[in-house]
């Protein structure tokens, strides 16, 4: 916890000169005691109640100001609070693999339906962006809050040849940085004096030091608000490493959540009409290949995710990959902020100063003579 205005602090030092004028008093009070010749008289006169029960209003009252001394000085926590400017870039895999009808009726169908739920169910919210690869990858929509323009891209998807994870990485960062100005642009050197590393070219996940927290992947608020999801059925196959991509998005604060969606389990591929492109001869409509088993490289889907403070998801079917995409928006649409608790204090303080008087007042209240 720390105070916007420390100084005011000094307002605590009432209450120890609050503490000395009662004793002082007390004391006064002792040299005029009075002399009696009765003890009886003098028990007849003393209140009912023990003196432990006419010390709670004046603790009380010292505690409520002790409390509204303190909420004084403005006390500020740091939390974690939803996010109003966060970008979320969905990186969806086209590869020719998508058309395997594992998933009814196919793995990009599929895909294309869960994603357009979850674009719908973010209207008003965050910045999305659309990116797909195959061999190459490519910037379908800008970060936008059109939630239309997102729907109607999702509905042209093409297939093509290749899987090139690390570089969907590396356009995603580029797409974001177009819109948040704290994201440098890959090929641009992210210095130390920023707070974060230089992405190294010496070898996978090189170069790039997570920001500081447990776990070696920093608390959620010391992250930038915005996020890569990279969704694939798939591992790599031509361009840059992932991990040296991730390692670039590390270096920028951006946490990367990927999905691996499809099963193992050997399937027929078969392409709708207009997710076909030309590769491998092409098709489409009701041909297909033979049945294939797709193997994801799950171990580099999850090193991607940790270097980053993400999170990897396993989707074998619409369903959770549905579960999977509804969870995101809690993973990472959170910035640290520091909130002001000054009014908790003064609520807390003008509670106990209340409860003090009112147990003043009951304590010494008439009571009828025997």
């Amino acid at each position: 916890m720390s105070f916007a205005w420390p100084w005011a602090l000094a307002a605590l030092l009432l209450v120890p000169l609050l503490l000395g004028l009662l004793w002082w008093l007390r004391r006064r009070r002792r040299r005029a005691a009075v002399t009696v010749s009765s003890l009886a008289l003098v028990r007849s006169a003393a209140p009912a109640q023990g003196s432990w029960r006419r010390r709670v209003p004046a603790a009380l009252l010292l505690l409520g100001l002790l409390v509204l001394g303190v909420g004084v000085a403005r006390p500020q926590a740091s939390v974690l609070v939803p996010s109003n400017s966060s970008t979320i870039l969905l990186a969806l895999d086209v590869s020719a693999s998508m058309c395997t009808t594992d998933v009814d009726p196919n793995r990009l169908a599929a895909a294309e339906k869960e994603v357009s739920s979850f674009v719908g169910s973010q209207a008003g919210g965050p910045r999305i962006g659309l990116v797909a690869f195959a061999g190459t990858a490519g910037v379908l929509v800008p970060p936008t809050t059109d939630t239309q323009r997102l729907l109607d891209a999702l509905k042209g998807l093409t297939t093509a040849r290749g899987t090139a994870i690390g570089q969907a990485i590396l356009t995603s960062i580029d797409a974001i940085s177009q819109v948040d100005p704290s994201v440098a642009p890959t090929g641009v050197e992210v210095t130390p004096q920023q707070g974060q590393s230089t992405p190294g070219p010496t070898g996978p996940g090189q170069g790039a030091t997570p920001p500081s927290g447990t776990g070696g992947a920093g608390e959620p608020g010391d992250w930038a608000p915005d996020a890569i999801v990279v969704l694939t059925d798939g591992a790599n196959t031509q361009g840059v490493d992932p991990l040296e991509a991730a390692a670039q998005a590390a270096a920028r604060r951006v946490r990367i959540f990927t999905i691996g969606f499809g099963t193992t389990q050997p399937a027929p591929m078969r392409c709708e009409g207009s997710q076909v492109e030309n590769w491998y001869g092409g098709y489409s409509g009701g041909g297909g290949r033979a049945a294939r088993a797709q193997a994801i490289d799950e171990q580099s889907l999850t090193d991607i995710a940790q270097v980053t403070g993400g999170q990897y998801y396993r989707a074998e079917d619409a369903g959770q990959l549905h579960s999977a995409l509804s969870q995101l928006p809690g993973q990472f649409a959170l910035v640290r902020q520091d909130a002001d608790l000054a009014p908790w204090f003064a609520a807390a303080a003008g509670a106990l100063l209340a409860a003090a008087v009112a147990l003043s007042l009951w304590l010494n209240r008439p009571r009828p003579r025997r």
